[in-house]
């Protein structure tokens, strides 16, 4: 499993993520942010909160978080289609 080494909020419920490999890609949450967890995320100050935890994992202040795998692949086959 590879981690993420930085991430960096952008506007529209985005951010830039890097992974420990070197592999980099934007992710929009726009349409994602349901449930009780992600509901904070709304706000756009609070989105922007955004952090890297201990795990190697997006995460923010509430304790919401995102598996690195999923944003990984995400990502990967992202950038193969292109």
């Amino acid at each position: 499993m590879q981690r993420v080494t930085s991430v960096q909020p952008l506007s529209g419920y985005r951010f830039e993520v890097c992974f420990e490999d070197g592999l980099r890609g934007t992710v929009s949450l726009a349409d994602r942010l349901f449930g009780p967890v992600f509901e904070p995320l709304h706000d756009e100050e609070y989105f922007r909160q955004v952090f890297v935890d201990e795990f190697g994992a997006v995460a923010w202040p509430n304790g919401a978080d995102l598996a690195p795998d999923a944003l990984y692949e995400r990502i990967r086959s992202a950038s193969a289609v292109m």
